[in-house]
């Protein structure tokens, strides 16, 4: 909600100080703005159907599930509680597999579904260390193929949209291990108010 406020109050003060430059130039800008839009979204939209496409093609012919696998001794380890139910580890290594692939926006309904589960499983009313863990991961999503940006970058024209791979590479290793740390630090830190 605060948010919402947010955005109408930056709304209210452009529309202020574009009254106040000149009607004609915030109007133009609205357009220009609007119209390259609709071009970033129409660019988006194909790469974002083959990667979703290539997720569902994933699940059904087995490999979601030989990922979950692969990534069962990860996982495990983060998320203890969580690898005794095969049902949260599945929707986990879905969310890992799909920030892996650099898909952010198919990575967030198994995310969810693993929360429903680790909270069902928890029976607590408030996060627990591995929901937070979850969200840091997720947040923070160690990526070898960033499809989405790749794609923002190929729709605005770049001559090589994934040679941006080691950056990607070495940023996102060191956001998730930073992520990772604090999680711990800090729960253990609550752990020692208690």
């Amino acid at each position: 909600m605060t948010m919402s406020w947010l955005w109408v109050a930056m709304l209210a003060l452009a529309l202020f100080c574009g009254l106040l430059n000149g009607t004609e130039d915030l109007g133009r800008a609205a357009l220009s703005g609007a119209g390259r839009a609709v071009e970033l979204a129409v660019g988006l939209t194909g790469s974002l159907c083959l990667w979703s496409g290539f997720g569902v093609l994933l699940e059904r012919s087995g490999l979601r599930a030989g990922l979950a696998r692969l990534l069962a001794p990860l996982l495990g380890r983060l998320f203890p509680t969580a690898r005794r139910d095969p049902e949260t580890l599945g929707a986990l290594s879905a969310n890992v597999t799909a920030n892996l692939l650099g898909l952010g926006s198919a990575a967030t309904p198994p995310g969810i579904a693993a929360v429903r589960r680790m909270r069902a499983l928890s029976r607590s009313d408030g996060a627990t260390d591995e929901m937070c863990r979850l969200v840091v991961l997720n947040t923070a999503s160690i990526q070898l193929l960033p499809t989405t940006v790749a794609a923002l970058r190929g729709s605005l024209g770049a001559a090589a949209p994934f040679d941006i791979l080691p950056a990607v590479w070495v940023t996102s290793l060191l956001s998730v291990a930073a992520g990772l740390g604090a999680a711990a630090l800090l729960q253990r830190l609550w752990r020692e108010k208690k």
